[in-house]
């Protein structure tokens, strides 16, 4: 397990130290439960929460050796899974305790996965729902849409964006 210690914008708190750690199948229902409370308020704009079926689509999709589990500071944080795919990694399943959002901890874990997929060269494919503030993350770190509906914005990220910005497309 590697710990990170990052500075946080101007004002906010800091970012705490962190690391990323292999998920184990114990895990599951912690990060279902996180699943669920962070989900909910778009999920419920989009007139789409159900308590169970939230948690319950994440343990049918739950593959520890895909997953890591975010620990800041000693403590269960979020997790973030890449899964492979014949088309590059997907990005999924990232999530952060509430009272972590917007001091830097997201952009900090998304930086360490994207320099692993930049380093493989690798093109890497998401998808996150209409009206998520999770997309300006996500476009802030090179991602762009590739496709949407109603519910979902399907977003990419080519290898070789340092820092989020364009890159040559091949």
């Amino acid at each position: 397990m590697t710990t990170h210690v990052k500075q946080s914008r101007e004002g906010a708190a800091p970012v705490p130290g962190w690391a990323l750690r292999d998920a184990e199948p114990a895990d599951v229902e912690a990060i279902a439960e996180l699943r669920a409370v962070v989900m909910r308020p778009d999920l419920e704009r989009l007139g789409r929460f159900d308590a169970h079926r939230v948690r319950q689509r994440l343990r049918d999709a739950f593959a520890p050796g895909h997953t890591s589990v975010v620990v800041a500071d000693g403590s269960f944080a979020g997790c973030v899974a890449l899964r492979p795919a014949e088309d590059g990694p997907w990005l999924e399943h990232f999530y952060l305790e509430p009272a972590l959002h917007g001091r830097g901890l997201g952009s900090a874990v998304l930086r360490a996965l994207l320099d692993r997929t930049d380093a493989e060269g690798a093109l890497v494919r998401l998808n996150v729902l209409q009206g998520s503030a999770a997309r300006r993350l996500y476009e802030r770190h090179g991602f762009s849409v590739e496709s949407e509906d109603p519910v979902d914005v399907f977003m990419v990220r080519r290898p070789g964006r340092p820092g989020g910005g364009a890159g040559p497309r091949n």
